[in-house]
């Protein structure tokens, strides 16, 4: 068995409620390990390093703007992907030894539409089980378009070809709010997408996946890791990151 794994795997365990969300509804909204004191600080590492990215790593979608690689961007956001209650709960879902495949700052713009829903890994498919997680730049509320699931859809034997908004009734969708630095982990396999955004200003967030370990990852890290990011790197980040 991976050392790295059996000893993530061997920590303190996530608590029994937890893990029934996580089983049963498809994802769970937690406390984050970033401080109230230190939200500030991280929401203008974000908006530095958003506006200071290369154009080849920004993708502009209908509603969200996307940059990628927050590997690369600075220590405030090392911690994120650590988060030892994340890592337990990969433990737990993909059940094997895994590696972070993605690591992106996603705004979704003032006055945005809602989100079609979608999954990130329809069950069986390549790289399945997937564990996703959301880091909450901004706190998440009903106006500003927090992420909505649809609880136990995960679950469902067949996965539909594609699901309307209108397909699912109000009482099956549950909108994963909270404070600025909370941390919603999910099931890769749950249907999601986020509310419209009625506010007057952008909702931040980043947000993540983990795969197994032997599956295709969205970056290719030891091609892409800089040498100012591997030299502050702990082992367990190159672990993660199979650098």
């Amino acid at each position: 068995m991976d050392e790295w794994f059996s000893r993530i795997a061997a920590g303190c365990e996530l608590s029994a409620g937890v893990l029934q969300d996580l089983r049963d509804v498809g994802f769970v909204v937690l406390p984050g390990p970033v401080p109230p004191a230190g939200l500030a600080q991280l929401a203008e590492a974000y908006d530095s390093a958003v506006a200071c990215a290369d154009d080849d790593d920004v993708s502009v979608g209908s509603t969200t703007t996307r940059v990628h690689d927050f590997v690369n961007r600075g220590p405030e956001f090392d911690g994120l992907y650590l988060y030892q209650p994340i890592l337990r709960a990969c433990c737990r879902v993909i059940g094997q030894p895994f590696k972070l495949s993605s690591l992106l700052a996603r705004t979704v713009r003032p006055h945005s539409q809602a989100q079609d829903l979608h999954v990130d890994f329809k069950r069986e498919a390549d790289g399945w089980p997937m564990v996703g997680f959301i880091f909450m730049v901004d706190g998440f509320r009903p106006d500003n378009g927090a992420t909505r699931f649809v609880a136990e859809s995960h679950l469902w034997s067949t996965i539909p070809g594609g699901l309307a908004n209108d397909q699912v009734a109000d009482e099956c969708q549950v909108e994963a709010c909270g404070p600025a630095g909370s941390v919603i982990i999910y099931n890769g396999s749950v249907w999601h997408g986020h509310a419209a955004n009625q506010a007057d200003e952008a909702r931040r967030s980043i947000q993540g996946a983990f795969i197994p370990r032997e599956a295709q990852a969205g970056f290719n890290w030891a091609a892409r890791t800089r040498a100012e990011t591997l030299a502050r790197l702990s082992p367990l980040a190159k672990y993660l990151l199979a650098v």
